[in-house]
């Protein structure tokens, strides 16, 4: 069945599409730190590397401005994408669960192949499994869908806190492997190194084993339940027109007035408490996340509430087109980082893993932008979609689609 996804490439919205261009860039700024330093330095910056001066405060900005915020706001856009691609079949008397299914089995087999040959923190294999479940809510009610959401949202939050809470009662082996986890060995720490700066089969070595991790332990305790309620808030948002720009330039002024300060807030309370915990797994490991966690979610409202404020001004419609550009191939864009950064500092590449501290990290990440806006804006001009979007609505319908323009 052609249907209006498959037809009709020119129909989107520009919000949306910006929102996502900048949710893409912006996941970057926290991406470089698993591309090119051990797992553990993501959540405990004291544990890898240098940690003082520019440094500690490249890992302060990038964690108060960007760190699962990024994630949030493109976690939310892809509940929105379910409702938008559903409702196109629905209003032509089509039946929206095969696309739906068959889309999204397609970026399982994506995200699979990216998890395990190119970088275990791949976001696509728990959004397609997330996906399957969600879809069986898309019709309720903006409210109960926001409520929902939020209520799943909650569940990782309140395992992680009583996780913290109860640690002290844990056996002594549980204990230990925690804490190993957060501030790994010296010779764990060369080992990690050795496996990503060496062969491509003993990166696949240590690169299945993070992989699998990801997909089992952090999955059911962690991401089901934060994405799973992100797509959930995303389909609420849509619905009430919150992003697609159709909300008032008063509401939007609002949303940034109050999710604005309170996000900011929690975060920089949550990081002055890691500090004074001096960074113990104790506190960090499970309790030290919780500011940010909820702190994310507000913040990126309020992200999404600026750029629909931009939007509508009209004034920036260069910078705005620019970031269209990069939202409408963001599959490419967050494949085609992970081929760059997996170059810069794998071993079949430049080798240069455990060996850029974080305030260079940025000046790469500057540069990345830059490549992807350029290299974006060109292939807009030439083609409808980006090689890897067009290749997944192939697979989707099995038919190829529309391609040049």
């Amino acid at each position: 069945m052609t249907t209006a996804l498959t037809s009709s490439p020119k129909q989107r919205y520009l919000t949306l599409d910006v929102i996502r261009g900048v949710a893409i860039l912006g996941i970057l700024i926290m991406n470089i730190q698993s591309f090119s330093m051990i797992g553990a330095a993501y959540l405990n910056p004291t544990a890898y590397g240098d940690f003082s001066g520019i440094n500690k405060w490249a890992w302060i900005i990038s964690h108060t401005v960007a760190d699962q915020k990024f994630m949030s706001i493109f976690s939310i856009l892809f509940g929105a994408s379910i409702i938008l691609i559903t409702e196109k079949i629905d209003k032509e008397g089509g039946s929206a669960w095969p696309i739906h299914y068959k889309r999204n089995f397609w970026l399982l087999v994506f995200g699979a192949i990216h998890s395990y040959f190119l970088w275990y923190g791949d976001i696509l294999f728990p959004y397609a499994l997330c996906s399957f479940l969600v879809f069986f809510m898309r019709k309720i009610s903006p409210r109960k869908l926001l409520v929902v959401g939020i209520l799943i949202f909650s569940v990782a939050s309140l395992l992680y806190f009583l996780f913290g809470v109860s640690m002290q009662h844990w056996p002594k082996e549980a204990i230990a492997e925690v804490q190993i986890s957060w501030s790994p060995e010296q010779e764990t720490i060369e080992h990690e190194v050795s496996a990503y700066t060496g062969s491509f089969s003993e990166q696949m070595n240590e690169r299945i084993k993070a992989a699998n991790n990801m997909h089992s332990d952090v999955f059911f305790l962690y991401f089901f339940w934060r994405i799973t309620g992100l797509m959930l808030i995303g389909m609420g948002l849509y619905k009430s027109g919150f992003l697609i720009g159709k909300w008032t330039i008063h509401g939007y002024w609002k949303t940034v007035a109050w999710t604005i300060p309170i996000g900011l807030t929690l975060i920089i309370t949550g990081i002055f408490r890691l500090f004074r915990a001096e960074w113990s797994f104790e506190y960090g490991m499970f309790l030290g996340g919780q500011f940010n966690y909820w702190g994310s979610l507000i913040l990126a409202i309020g992200y999404i509430a600026m750029i629909n404020l931009v939007v509508l001004s009209g004034k920036f419609e260069r910078a705005t087109s620019l970031f269209s550009s990069v939202g409408r191939q963001a599959l490419t864009n967050y494949l085609l980082q992970t081929i760059i950064c997996t170059f810069i500092f794998y071993g079949f590449g430049l080798g240069l893993f455990g060996q850029v501290d974080r305030s260079s990290q940025m000046l790469i990440v500057l540069s990345i932008w830059v490549l992807q806006i350029t290299y974006s804006v060109w292939w807009q001009k030439r083609f409808y979609y980006g090689p890897f979007e067009w290749l997944w609505r192939s697979a989707t319908f099995w038919e190829w689609q529309q391609f040049r323009k």
